[in-house]
């Protein structure tokens, strides 16, 4: 028989390793949006039912695909409620546009061309705070709930099985020492 070398203080010291390996170790995963889903960036496309029940985080991104007719314009609040790209933020004509949101608070987006943003082709996204995990988007641009956050949810199988990994490796090298 195997004595066993694990002593309180080595389970101590196992167990505030696995603490931190589980908090250190991010389980999100950024989600990249096609704005408009199968549709893109065009007229005739409802941007506020898109966008309704999506959430947006830090971390994610936006996909303007368009054609030549059209542009993305960031614009302030004040601009995208006159519908005026004249003091745009940045313009963009490159018909596949990715913008990363990088932090928290509201974005928005017009088409620059006369008559567009007036049409609806508008979009307000409201980017939250934290990097919470969500599913990755289908080519159509929708995307799951997200499967877990750092309010005290469960954590995510991606980031139990790290645990689980880091937990091995800890009864691997106490096998070693002892």
């Amino acid at each position: 028989m195997h004595k066993s070398s694990w002593t309180p203080e080595l389970m101590a010291a196992a167990a505030v390793l696995l603490i931190f390996v589980a908090v250190a170790v991010p389980a999100a995963t950024a989600t990249d949006y096609t704005v408009g889903g199968s549709q893109g960036w065009t007229s005739g496309v409802d941007y506020n039912s898109w966008a309704s029940g999506k959430t947006f985080n830090v971390g994610d991104s936006l996909l303007f695909q368009y054609s030549s007719q059209h542009s993305v314009a960031e614009v302030g609040e004040s601009d995208f409620n006159a519908c005026s790209s004249s003091n745009s933020i940045q313009t963009y004509t490159d018909q596949s546009t990715r913008i990363s949101l990088t932090e928290p608070g509201s974005r928005y987006f017009i088409c620059g061309t006369p008559g567009h943003c007036s049409g609806g082709m508008k979009l307000e996204v409201s980017v939250a705070g934290s990097t919470t995990p969500s599913s990755p988007s289908s080519p159509s641009g929708t995307a799951s709930p997200a499967s877990g956050s750092s309010s005290g949810a469960p954590p995510s199988a991606s980031s139990a099985g790290k645990v689980l990994l880091g937990g091995l490796v800890l009864v691997g090298l106490a096998g070693v020492v002892g």
